[in-house]
């Protein structure tokens, strides 16, 4: 979990690997609705997010092991997506404004402007029980620090 830019799909996608699991992009579930409100540059309110939430839980629930790279800025959101789900472990993809607004202004997100990256640093509630992990790191050695804490 982390703000749009911390390398969650990077990140996910080669930790998926790394531990035979299913790779689930959040981003991918989004309702359009949604799709076009940040690609306009609005923020998503709470209420367009209970349902997607909704439906990356029931996805979590059908996986028996899956990493899901979501935003998930808000403790209530963590909440949502952890209902009914024996073990989740949320791993912090943390970095400061300006490392991530200069990798937002080096590439093309789907439907997320840089722009929206302020709302998101606004809206982010570190969570109190995760793995933290720098984002200053290229992405194998964050995979590789991963893996070794969840072997723990």
């Amino acid at each position: 979990m982390g703000v749009s830019g911390a390398g969650k799909t990077a990140i996910g996608e080669a930790l998926a690997r790394e531990l035979g699991w299913r790779f689930i992009d959040a981003d991918d579930y989004h309702p359009e609705a949604n799709v076009a409100k940040m690609a306009a540059g609005q923020p998503l309110e709470d209420e367009d997010r209970w349902p997607w939430l909704d439906r990356l839980n029931s996805l979590l629930k059908e996986q028996k092991q899956a990493v899901l790279a979501c935003s998930a800025l808000k403790e209530r959101y963590r909440s949502r997506l952890a209902e009914g789900i024996g073990r989740i472990e949320w791993i912090y993809l943390k970095g400061d404004f300006d490392l991530i607004h200069s990798r937002l202004a080096q590439r093309q997100h789907r439907y997320m402007p840089a722009s929206l990256l302020e709302s998101q640093f606004a809206a982010l509630e570190p969570p109190a029980q995760a793995i933290t992990i720098d984002i200053e790191a290229d992405v194998p050695t964050c995979v590789a620090q991963i893996a070794a804490l969840l072997a723990r």
